[in-house]
Parts: structure tokens; C-alpha cells; sequence
């Protein structure tokens, strides 16, 4: 398996190219701010042909380079149908007061827009991805898992230390504790994790010393009742 990422912009969200193997296909995560130059030079490196763009929600610091990115090399965007609308009017995902700041960019949907669904498997560049809906930032967040659980790509869920902020429109805390207790708290340790943001970690890791898992973890106790 070939992983290779690289932070873009001045958000420094993680871009991530993921493929079988150098001289593949290959599929994008996230193309953020100024993101283009960086997955040209990845996909060169490793000649790498991209068959999809996956993004795991609809923030501006996600999908700033989507359209270029897809419209250069012809293939589809995925993204959770709740937050497709920030595909055009990224505005939307910020306070009417932080949307100001963003009012100068125009961002358009690429040709070719799809879907994802809870508990999707999306076979593309000889691998199959499992997507699982993980709303609490947005309401369209989603991470994706790579077969056996090796990988998560966790977007703005789950950090190092830390997790997605639920303060922003579409936000919802005890939303975003619930999919962390149900998507991640059942992953193996051994459960690679890359985020949206800053460096790797695993479930182990985070299972043990991560304050807002040890928060989570009663959600995934003992119910009462059928």
C-alpha cells in the first residue's frame, strides 16, 4: 500500500494520494487550499493515475482545490450528500461573521459530483474503501477505512490528542462523541489513524491518553431495555 500526504495551504490540512502500489491508480483525499501543485508532484513521483477525489466533509479548508483537481484529470468528487451545498457556497460552513472573510472566493462543483453513504464500500484504484458517516463537525463528515482496518483517514473527527471542533453550522457535540464511540472506540489499536490535521496517531494511542475518547467511551456501554 502507497500513502502519501503532504499539508496545503495556510489551514495546513493534510492531502493525502492513496493507491495499491507506485504506478497505480490512485485516489485523493482532501485537496485543500493550494493543493495542486502538491498532488501534481505526488503523482508524478510515484506515477500515479487518480481515479477519485474522496472527501471526508465540506469545510473550505477541505475542499478548497476540489474542482481544479477533478476537472484536470476528469474524475469524480465523493462527498456526503449534507454537506455537497459547501461545495459551492463554502460560506455557509462558518458564522454569518467568519463567512465575511470568505466572501471574495468562488468555488463551483466539479463536473462529476457522487454521494457516499454509510457503510459504503467504494471499490476504485484496486482497492475497496469502507465509508463510514461521522457527523459532530459537519453534518456530513466521514472517514474512511481501508480493508482489515490498517488505515482511517478520520478528516476533522479524531486528532492526535484531540478532536474535531463542533461549533461551527452543522456542528453538534454530543453528535460528534456519539461517532467517535460507534465509528472509532470499536477499531483495532493497531488502527492507523491520518487526520485532516497535524500528525498521525492510532486508536490505541488515542483509546488510551485522548481525554474526548475517555469522554465517548460510555456511549459504547451496556444498554437498557430491546
Amino acid at each position: 500500500m502507497l500513502i502519501a500526504g503532504f499539508p496545503a495551504g495556510a489551514f495546513q490540512t493534510n492531502c493525502y494520494v492513496v493507491a495499491p502500489a507506485a504506478g497505480e491508480e490512485c485516489v485523493i483525499v482532501d485537496p485543500g487550499q493550494d493543493a495542486v501543485e502538491g498532488v501534481d508532484e505526488l503523482l508524478r513521483e510515484h506515477r500515479l493515475k487518480p481515479v477519485a477525489v474522496l472527501l471526508t466533509h465540506g469545510h473550505l479548508d477541505h475542499v478548497w482545490s476540489v474542482a481544479p483537481v477533478c476537472g484536470a484529470r476528469d474524475v469524480p468528487a465523493w462527498i456526503h450528500p449534507e454537506d455537497r451545498h459547501l461545495l459551492s457556497d463554502p460560506a455557509a460552513g462558518f458564522p454569518p461573521t467568519g463567512g465575511a472573510l470568505f466572501g471574495g472566493i468562488t468555488l463551483s462543483e466539479p463536473d462529476d459530483v457522487r454521494e457516499l453513504s454509510d457503510g459504503a464500500v467504494l471499490p476504485l484504484a484496486g482497492m475497496e474503501l469502507v465509508v463510514d458517516h461521522t457527523p459532530g463537525h459537519t453534518r456530513g463528515s466521514v472517514s474512511f477505512r481501508l480493508p482489515g482496518d490498517q488505515v482511517m483517514f478520520s478528516g476533522d473527527l479524531l486528532f492526535r490528542d484531540s478532536i474535531g471542533r463542533s461549533d461551527l453550522p452543522g456542528g453538534d457535540y454530543p453528535t460528534l462523541l456519539r461517532s467517535l464511540a460507534t465509528k472509532c472506540l470499536p477499531l483495532p489499536d493497531d488502527t492507523v489513524v491520518l487526520p485532516g490535521h497535524g500528525p498521525q496517531t492510532t486508536i490505541g494511542r488515542e483509546r488510551a491518553s485522548n481525554p474526548y475518547l475517555k469522554e465517548a467511551a460510555p456511549l459504547a456501554g451496556p444498554t437498557r431495555g430491546i
